[in-house]
């Protein structure tokens, strides 16, 4: 699949088909005033019930919740023990739970009765998707949970007409279904998706020190991990109550936004303040120090630290296992070199050092590797993201005169090759399908100096001729010279 397209996917259709994954429905719930009629949704599912299990999880309910009546066959309360909050609760379920495909769904949800095999059909086809479910907001009628369990559509329950689409509805419709978007996981909102259990461990499943905006953060490391966003029409559910931006935006807004900055480098539009350090950098810069000279490195990062794109991080990379710290020869040290520029950058939190680079910088969402001695030009990195952000390339080779090469590599591109190709292999060849490979020359990134300008000297401005002293001062130099003379 090339980008976000998944056209070359073809799901099975509803009904039509023999399910062989087992998925885990996690419900993470405080209080939980309408699970009864989200666990009434979930036992009438289509889904085959012996390969659906239901952890809901008891975020730190007074009382503790207990399990109604009407529920799926294997549906079980696994409590929270140790913090609170969503993240907190989805990851204890995650943890419990035994399904091939984790299929996250709130507990203030009712979704309709193909929902779980619409969203589980495509795990069928694909092992890196992550399949989104839609949502539509609806004041909760007076409803028991034996009406929702024998109802065959939402339809016959809510009054759609008058139900509050969710914002991710319009991107999807305006992207063809996600499939030209540029930044996919945007809609990837946290009510119900699901994806394959072991892509959920791998990307270290939701931050816990995230209480707003928890499910974009954790979508935006997905996106960096390589998987393919792909949302299904016909898994609809609706949430009972209004967003939480209709009840308060400007809180609610203004509680996420330092959250996602730290998270998500490529909100640009949330770090405009000059001058600061962010969680996350936008481009790591990769620089293989083995047997170089201090002065080189010097350089090399003095010019990567100063460019006009400065939310970045200096990887530095080199044999630092080797320095003991026993007892040798301070200026006779075989690794002299290593140990002066290890002081020289140990205490600096731009810079960082390592033995060998990781398969990818995930969650930074670039990276740029080139020689170490060949400085950045101030506009270096700037232009070549510009470039790769043009038509989502996967990585943008330069070609420098002494025949090396320079590289921007996407993340998302490189974890899709890991994906798609375990154990090593070389990535280029399949980032060329999945992404695209732009190759280009130095000029635009190392841009030659700009010639002096010619200085201008003006022409001296003559003097006009001093006009001859009148008469009278005539005869009073006359006897200012008079007076001067020596006896």
């Amino acid at each position: 699949m090339r980008q976000n397209d998944y056209s070359a996917l073809t799901p099975p259709r509803l009904g039509e088909w023999s399910p062989s994954l087992s998925v885990s429905v996690v419900v993470p719930a405080h209080g939980g005033p309408h699970l009864d009629l989200t666990l009434a949704a979930l036992a009438g599912q289509t889904y085959p019930e012996h390969l659906m299990e239901v952890v809901v999880v008891d975020d730190g309910s007074e009382p503790p919740i207990t399990l109604p009546e009407i529920r799926p066959l294997n549906t079980r309360i696994v409590p929270v023990t140790d913090g609170w909050g969503i993240s907190t609760a989805v990851n204890t379920g995650v943890k419990a739970a035994d399904g091939e495909i984790i299929q996250r769904l709130d507990a203030d949800m009712v979704a309709c009765r193909e929902h779980i095999e619409a969203m589980a059909r495509w795990h069928h086809v694909s092992d890196y998707v992550v399949s989104i479910g839609m949502k539509k907001f609806v004041e909760k009628p007076p409803l028991t949970p034996k009406q929702v369990y024998r109802a065959t559509d939402l339809g016959g329950l809510f009054d759609l007409a008058s139900a509050i689409p969710s914002s991710t509805e319009a991107t999807i419709e305006k992207t063809d279904g996600l499939r030209k978007s540029r930044n996919p996981y945007h809609v990837c909102t946290g009510p119900t998706f699901a994806l394959p259990r072991e892509v959920f461990h791998a990307v270290g499943g939701l931050d816990p020190h995230v209480l707003r905006g928890e499910d974009t953060e954790f979508a935006y490391r997905l996106a960096m991990h390589g998987v393919v966003f792909v949302p299904d029409l016909e898994a609809q559910a609706v949430h009972l109550g209004l967003p939480a931006q209709h009840r308060d935006r400007e809180r609610a807004v203004r509680v996420v936004e330092p959250f996602l900055a730290h998270r998500i480098p490529l909100r640009r539009d949330l770090r405009k303040d000059k001058g600061r350090r962010w969680l996350v950098p936008y481009v790591e810069i990769v620089l293989d120090v083995t047997d170089t000279s201090e002065a080189t490195v010097r350089q090399a990062v003095a010019a990567a630290l100063d460019g006009k794109l400065q939310d970045v991080v200096v990887t530095l990379v080199g044999p630092w296992s080797r320095l003991h710290d026993g007892r040798r020869s301070v200026l006779g040290d075989a690794c002299f070199e290593l140990r002066v520029m290890r002081e020289l950058y140990a205490h600096d939190d731009r810079v960082r050092l390592i033995d060998e680079a990781a398969p990818t910088p995930s969650p930074t969402p670039f990276r740029y590797v080139g020689p170490v001695d060949v400085p950045l030009h101030r506009a270096t990195l700037e232009r070549m993201v510009e470039s790769v952000q043009k038509d989502l390339a996967g990585v943008l080779v330069v070609d420098l005169p002494d025949g090396r090469t320079a590289r921007l590599e996407r993340t998302s591109a490189l974890a899709r090759a890991r994906l798609l190709v375990p154990g090593g292999a070389e990535p280029d060849e399949i980032i060329e399908v999945t992404h695209g490979i732009r190759r280009e020359g130095p000029d635009r990134y190392w841009p030659a100096p700009a010639p002096p300008k010619p200085v201008s000297i003006p022409a001296p401005v003559p003097t006009p001729p001093s006009a001859p002293p009148a008469a009278g001062e005539r005869t009073l130099l006359r006897r200012l010279k008079s007076a001067l003379r020596p006896n």
